[in-house]
């Protein structure tokens, strides 16, 4: 028996599907090469005749420049004007100790998104290139000191600083030996 919240989700997904690839004037077939996903499971994905695995997702948000939760969310109805410490999600890199609480998650109706993160000390995290070219970023850093490079530039932060860049390239994020560093990314 099929979960009607999941058949509802599914087809939530398949028409924002269809819509994106509407908007960037792309067929099925151009689609499924940038994708690399075949035409028929395309067309099947967007006439929510099956529904999407995590792979195939991944791909169509790696060929469309958008993150997975931002995907999610533009599915989901509406947004919580309030969120309540409480809902706000957290993560944390169990290796790294890199810990990341979504503040404000990101919503289909709304462009932003806010980061609290938190890095330990003598830890480095690389990132090849943004899930999206040209995301903005403004990166308000509240505790201790941070290195991060933006493509080929790199910039030393002490706590008050306000680092604002577009993404389009690789990019790291660094503290020192004896500190770690924490801060607000505010995500556009």
């Amino acid at each position: 028996m099929e979960n009607q919240s999941s058949s509802t989700i599914d087809l939530r997904i398949a028409e924002r599907l269809k819509a994106l690839r509407g908007e960037r004037g792309w067929s099925l077939d151009e689609l499924a090469k940038r994708a690399n996903v075949s035409r028929a499971t395309l067309s099947r994905l967007e006439n929510a005749e099956v529904s999407a695995t995590a792979n195939v997702l991944g791909k169509l948000c790696a060929a469309y420049g958008l993150p997975m939760s931002r995907l999610i969310r533009m599915v989901e109805e509406g947004f919580e004007p309030l969120m309540r410490r409480n809902a706000q999600p957290f993560w944390s890199d169990p290796q790294t100790g890199f810990a990341r609480l979504s503040v404000s998650p990101p919503a289909a109706s709304l462009a932003g998104e806010v980061l609290a993160c938190a890095l330990p000390a003598g830890v480095r995290l690389d990132y090849d290139a943004p899930p999206r070219s040209g995301l903005e970023h403004h990166l308000l850093l509240t505790e201790g000191c941070l290195s991060v490079s933006i493509e080929d530039t790199s910039y030393d932060l002490s706590s008050g600083d306000c680092l604002r860049y577009r993404l389009s390239g690789a990019s790291s994020f660094s503290t020192p030996k004896d500190q770690g560093a924490k801060y607000n990314l505010f995500i556009v």
